[in-house]
């Protein structure tokens, strides 16, 4: 598992560097100390039960949702069942499954791209829909330290295209995203027997 995370590192930060020159930016740019010099990164090894998912009745593998950070590795076995949708923001949204490819790596962006690049790059709305089969993956997570400011990037905004997110770090936007994603157990009351 060390070993793969330090591969996954290293092609995040190959991959980062084709989004840097793409924003029309040094290819080092993401390897400063507080982006991707020193990152915040999660090696998730996530098993799916073999359960058959309902989109009528909202049942899924797991719902609807973007990552928070910069990128995400997503290595799978040979079972069908990741669902992106590329425009997120259109009414119906339209999913689409990702086919499996044995020895290849999907790449998720994540909500802070989205923000460093003023929306040139949206983060991916992806899900899981189950068809009985069990499903394994492997996701590597990757976000900047903490203190990394993340603001619009000079080559993504112009008079005619403000910033449409204001600064903030990192560490603010994960708690932030944190607090409005997972329950608040305090205002449950106890139950006494």
């Amino acid at each position: 598992m060390e070993q793969y995370q330090r591969e996954a590192l290293r092609v995040t930060k190959a991959v980062a560097k084709i989004i840097a020159l793409a924003l029309d930016l040094d290819a080092d740019f993401f390897d400063k100390r507080e982006m991707l010099g020193e990152p915040i990164a999660v090696l998730r090894l996530i098993y799916y039960e073999g359960n058959i998912s309902n989109p009528a009745k909202g049942i899924y593998g797991a719902g609807a949702h973007s990552d928070y950070g910069l990128l995400t590795l997503l290595a799978t076995d040979d079972v069908v069942g990741l669902q992106v949708c590329k425009d997120k923001d259109a009414q119906p949204q339209i999913w689409e499954f990702v086919a499996p490819l044995r020895g290849a790596l999907i790449v998720n962006l994540g909500d802070m791209l989205e923000r460093w690049s003023n929306c040139i790059f949206r983060s991916t709305m992806h899900r899981v829909v189950l068809n009985g089969q069990d499903r394994y993956s492997v996701a590597y997570f990757v976000e900047p330290s903490h203190e990394c400011l993340v603001e619009c990037l000079p080559s993504c905004h112009s008079e005619a295209n403000p910033p449409k997110f204001p600064p903030v770090t990192c560490g603010s936007y994960l708690l932030k995203r944190y607090n409005n994603t997972h329950a608040n157990l305090s205002t449950y009351k106890k139950h006494e027997t």
